[in-house]
């Protein structure tokens, strides 16, 4: 399966391409946008298996992420979707999708996150995957917000590599 292209009115949901991989690189090195999606900047190597990882969940599982980009001018503004991460956790989040998402520091605050994830559950609401899962870090106040506008409920504490995180759980709707 190749991943479908997702409109909003500001918005493009689309597969990775190698051309998005200076853009992603320059967001996964920003020290602000990890801060609560691992702590660490990644490498070149990391953003270009994240991005193939990312596009490749999609022939294997049925849904995978997305890049999202500006519908006026084609920028890169970060990725999205949904994955099987294998994490090891408990619970087990592999019997769900994960949904997961970054952007670019230049897209906070402009609701960018909200409506590129909302594209991406009403997908996959339409694709009757059922339940999906989402981890989140304490802190992330930004995320949680969105997870809740979402309908993402806090499902329980666990830990990822030794650190408390959060789990949440969302219902598919109908």
């Amino acid at each position: 399966m190749t991943p479908p292209v997702l409109e909003t009115s500001r918005l493009i949901l689309r597969g990775a391409t190698k051309s998005d991989f200076d853009a992603a690189a320059a967001m996964w090195t920003d020290p602000e946008v990890v801060r609560y999606i691992g702590g660490a900047v990644r490498s070149p190597q990391d953003v270009w298996s994240a991005l193939a990882r990312g596009r490749g969940c999609w022939p294997l599982l049925g849904f995978g992420f997305w890049v999202v980009t500006d519908k006026a001018t084609g920028a890169f503004l970060g990725e999205a979707g949904f994955a099987d991460f294998k994490r090891g956790m408990d619970p087990d989040l592999s019997a769900f999708p994960e949904a997961g998402w970054a952007f670019n520091a230049a897209s906070w605050g402009k609701g960018i996150g909200a409506e590129a994830v909302s594209a991406m559950h009403v997908w996959l609401d339409q694709q009757k995957l059922g339940a999906s899962v989402c981890i989140i870090d304490k802190p992330n106040v930004a995320s949680q917000r969105i997870a809740a506008k979402l309908g993402y409920g806090h499902w329980c504490e666990s830990a990822l590599r030794g650190a408390p995180i959060d789990v949440y759980r969302r219902t598919a709707v109908a």
